[in-house]
């Protein structure tokens, strides 16, 4: 079975992308930084033969070329965890990485060393700056619920989530920064 990444992204429209950046630098400034990041990644990912690349999309039915022709999945409703256990559940039997849209250095690199580190874990992430994650990576045997009680978007969303594999071995990709507030901005420039 092929390993497969999905990338959940938002459909790029004014007002609804990285709405606390957009706080510090403007809505349309914020679209332009989404749309940008977003399209990197996807160049990035959808070449690369190590992996199938999946968008996961919302709203559900988003369409226009900023998808990239790739093959593309409604996220569903709830809240992340919810919707990240449901493309978890579409692979059930594979391993699955699923990453943001918006980790302007994240490379294809990093989630071919997360399916390696697979071989020999149950689940790999990459740290964020933040206290969270920019990756997440799973082998055929996780947790039935891996995002069940967490802390979304704040500095414990990464340990919450760990809670959830207690008992199984967990590797770690590098440290990368996702980008959400202008402070997330300024930092990743400097």
């Amino acid at each position: 079975m092929t390993d497969t990444v999905f990338v959940f992204a938002r459909a790029p429209r004014l007002g609804t992308v990285k709405r606390r950046l957009a706080t510090g630098i403007g809505e349309p400034a914020a679209l332009r930084f989404y749309r940008v990041t977003l399209a990197t990644t996807l160049r990035r990912l959808r070449g690369d033969r190590r992996f199938r690349t999946v968008l996961a999309t919302t709203p559900e039915r988003a369409r226009g070329p900023w998808r990239g022709g790739l093959p593309t999945v409604g996220q569903g409703s709830g809240d992340l965890g919810t919707r990240m256990q449901r493309c978890l559940n579409r692979r059930a039997g594979g391993r699955v990485a699923i990453v943001g849209a918006d980790i302007p250095d994240l490379s294809a690199d990093d989630v071919a060393a997360a399916f390696r580190l697979l071989r020999a874990n149950s689940a790999c992430f990459g740290p964020a700056e933040d206290g969270g994650y920019w990756l997440v990576a799973v082998g055929a045997r996780r947790p039935s619920r891996a995002f069940a009680a967490v802390r979304w978007s704040g500095p414990h969303t990464l340990a919450d989530t760990l809670a959830n594999f207690t008992g199984r071995s967990v590797a770690f990709l590098r440290r990368l920064r996702d980008v959400d507030t202008l402070d997330d901005l300024r930092a990743l420039r400097r």
